[in-house]
């Protein structure tokens, strides 16, 4: 099948926060290498909350994403609180009201979010940032649709791209943020926004794709 229910699937929101909540200690060593050192942390406590409102409540999709985004915008404090917040706020809003999700659905979705992300931050790829997961990631979905593969392909697609994308922040200078004083000496470390975006994407490719 083509397509996932919306309804039910907010259990996808939260196997995310467990996700995040297991890696809150190597999200915040990555981070204090050349940042502040708080992204798990943070990160965790936000998930937490939202999957603590969540629990039990049978949401769809996008009243999870909706849940969560605004945790993440209200009750987490640094510069990914809100990024990440208006992301998930996004993604909800695209697939508010449909009952099913299909690829078109699931690409606008995830155009919407990124839309959110980069209004209100000025990085672009290559500047060692989330960015640097998230859109390889969608490149790789919707070339994978425009080829003509299946939706399970195009998901698995889009998370080989996510992993991709995160690694390659090994090797980049922090153009953003507090990493971006370091220049060189950034260079050699994964980004902990990039390495968390990729946890949110590849869990959110594999519930989706468990559903079609």
């Amino acid at each position: 099948m083509q397509s996932f229910d919306n309804a039910g699937a907010g259990a996808i929101v939260l196997r995310m926060a467990e996700r995040i909540v297991e890696n809150r200690a190597y999200l915040s060593e990555i981070d204090g290498k050349i940042g502040d050192g708080d992204h798990g942390v943070n990160m965790a406590k936000g998930f937490g909350m939202a999957a603590d409102r969540l629990k039990g409540a049978d949401s769809s999709l996008a009243e999870a994403m909706n849940t969560l985004g605004d945790v993440l915008m209200s009750e987490i404090g640094g510069s990914m609180g809100p990024l990440y917040g208006m992301m998930f706020t996004e993604f909800a809003e695209a697939i508010e009201g449909k009952d099913a999700v299909d690829p078109a659905a699931f690409s606008a979705m995830l155009h919407k979010g990124l839309d959110g992300v980069t209004s209100i931050g000025s990085a672009k790829v290559g500047d060692k940032t989330l960015l640097d997961t998230f859109v390889p990631a969608i490149e790789a979905f919707d070339a994978a649709i425009a080829e003509g593969r299946s939706f399970a392909q195009a998901l698995d697609a889009l998370s080989a791209a996510a992993e991709a994308g995160r690694d390659s922040t090994i090797d980049l200078v922090a153009k953003i943020g507090r990493a971006s004083r370091l220049g060189e000496r950034s260079r050699g470390v994964l980004d902990a926004g990039a390495t968390s975006c990729a946890i949110i994407l590849t869990t959110l490719a594999e519930g989706a794709r468990e559903r079609l």
